[in-house]
This record gives C-alpha cells, sequence and structure tokens, in this order.
C-alpha cells in the first residue's frame, strides 16, 4: 500500500543528501527500492522533484509516496547472531566484525538483516508463508565494527527508537585499541568532520560538521591503548578520524594509519535506552572482544 509521507527537516539533518535522509527514515525498506522512488518522481522537496544527491536544508519539506508494506530485498538466511535481548518489539544483536548490517547493490547476502530475516521468521518459513515480519533498523555499524545495534520489529516502535537516538537521548559507548597513547588520561576531541570529494574519504574538514567525542584511557601497555569511547555526535567514520587525528589511529585501520591486524579494534560496548512502550531503561553491556589485543589486565 502506497502511503504519502511528510517531513520537515531538522537542524541536524543541514547538508544531508535527500536518499540519506529516506535511507535514516525508512530503514526497513531497500536503499535501490528508495532511490528508485526519488528517481521516479514520487518524492518532493518543497514541492519540486530532486535529484538523489540533493543536500537538504533546515525547514525543507519532504513529501514521499513510498510502500511501507513492501519487503526489502533479502532474503531469510539461516546464519548465527548472538541474541543479547528479545521482546516483543526489539531485540539486541552483538554484530561480529567483518558483517555488513544490510545488503548493498554489490552483496545481496550475508548480512545481519539477512540472518534478522530469518530470526524473526523461523517458524513461518518452516510453514512456507510468504508473510513474513521485517526488522527495522534505528542506527547501524560499520562492516568491521563488531558489537551491540538494537532493531525493532515493528514500524511504531521504530519511529520511537529512531525518535530517541536522533534527540540523543540514547547513550552509546564503544571500547577501541589505538596505537599509542594520548597526551591525556581522558579528554575531549571537538573537530569537524567532512567528506573530501576529490579523495572520496571522510576527514577532519574546518568546513564539514561539528563532531565531539569523548575518551577516557583504560589501560596502556606496550604501545597501545584500550580506550572507552562516546560518540557525542554521529558523524561518518567519527571515531576512526578523531582518534587518528590525534595521533593515536586504531588497530587494524589501515585507511586512517592503524596498524594492521586481523580486524578493526572499535566495538560497540554499550547502549542504554528506554523502552518505546513503556519507558523503562534499558541497558545492555558487552565485553573486550577476545580476539582484540590488551583483552588481559
Amino acid at each position: 500500500m502506497i502511503e504519502m509521507l511528510t517531513f520537515v527537516v531538522p537542524e541536524t539533518s543541514r547538508k544531508q543528501r535527500l536518499d540519506h535522509f529516506l535511507f535514516d527514515r525508512f530503514s526497513f525498506l531497500s536503499r535501490m527500492y528508495l532511490r528508485e522512488v526519488v528517481r521516479d518522481g514520487l518524492c518532493e522537496v518543497n514541492g519540486r522533484h530532486e535529484n538523489r544527491g540533493y543536500e537538504l536544508k533546515p525547514g525543507d519539506f519532504v513529501e514521499v509516496n513510498v510502500d511501507t508494506t513492501r519487503h526489502a530485498t533479502m532474503h531469510p538466511e539461516k546464519i548465527f547472531i548472538e541474541v543479547v535481548y528479545e521482546d516483543e518489539l526489539l531485540l539486541v544483536v552483538n554484530k561480529p566484525p567483518g558483517m555488513l548490517v544490510h545488503p548493498t547493490v554489490g552483496v545481496r547476502s550475508g548480512t545481519l538483516l539477512n540472518a534478522l530475516a530469518h530470526h524473526l521468521n523461523a517458524s513461518a518459513i518452516e510453514d512456507g508463508s510468504t508473510a513474513l515480519n521485517r526488522a527495522g533498523l534505528i542506527h547501524r555499524l560499520d562492516k568491521d565494527t563488531s558489537g551491540l545495534i538494537v532493531v525493532a520489529k515493528d514500524k511504531r516502535a521504530h519511529r520511537i527508537l529512531a525518535s530517541h537516538f536522533q534527540r540523543k537521548l540514547v547513550e552509546k559507548r564503544y571500547y577501541a585499541v589505538v596505537n599509542g597513547r594520548p597526551d591525556v588520561a581522558e579528554g575531549t576531541i571537538d573537530l569537524p568532520i567532512g567528506r573530501s570529494e576529490e579523495e572520496r574519504i571522510w576527514r577532519v574538514d574546518e568546513s564539514g560538521k561539528p563532531a565531539t567525542t569523548k575518551f577516557r584511557i583504560i589501560r596502556s601497555a606496550g604501545g597501545l591503548s584500550l580506550m572507552d569511547l562516546e560518540p557525542v555526535t554521529g558523524r561518518t567514520n567519527q571515531l576512526r578520524i578523531h582518534l587518528a587525528a590525534i595521533g593515536t589511529p586504531i588497530v587494524g585501520d589501515e585507511k586512517y594509519g592503524g596498524a594492521a591486524y586481523k580486524r578493526l579494534c572499535l566495538h560497540s560496548r554499550l547502549l542504554k535506552f528506554k523502552h518505546p512502550t513503556d519507558g523503562r531503561v534499558l541497558e545492555f553491556h558487552s565485553g573486550v572482544p577476545k580476539d582484540f589485543p590488551l583483552t588481559d589486565e
């Protein structure tokens, strides 16, 4: 069923691409389908058809016609996922490193959403049903980042939790192992982040968006430091860029100057948020991955 939905662009989405804006609000739909919506003229900004790369401004009025009952373009796959918590409206899983969160144009299988499609519909699949439940992404982790991620089971829960994330009502923390040691045991990194069109890379850029990261050293040894990180803002590759900028790149992050390693040593260790129905505070923890260096006290 096609629904017409409208949005007023908030200050936090200043200069965000139109297609990325839609991805954030309809993460339970495929990116390919949403790009088609824009291409086919089913999305308007201030009454005009814009291309998917159009940069939004605060106060822009976005009107989009989408089929919210359309299934995302992934098929259920029986892949093991570590479920930390689950109820009738949401679940929290511990994503392994190396797993994409959602399918892309080039990768159609082996993603977290493929695994969740099977997990949420195991009984229906056995019965041969085609009316499958979908997982709604609230936030994302990079392919090489491991750790906690929360997923909604229905549209209402998705809408409420997405609002909480957007309003910064959710606490998120990460573990990272970095090369070297910061000059201070704890502190704040305030450096704007933008994208270099020439190099096609996100980096510190004075003309970019404000970005803030809080950090604390947990322990150091052998030229490495295990750190606790809090991304106050949520820019693309923020933690990786900020740590590299202060001379302590994340181990395994060769793109930003980190030493080669078998994985990116970045792990989502804590999620704290309110349940979308009764408002009770939920808090989840995940320990330092065993394949990190500096795992022993």
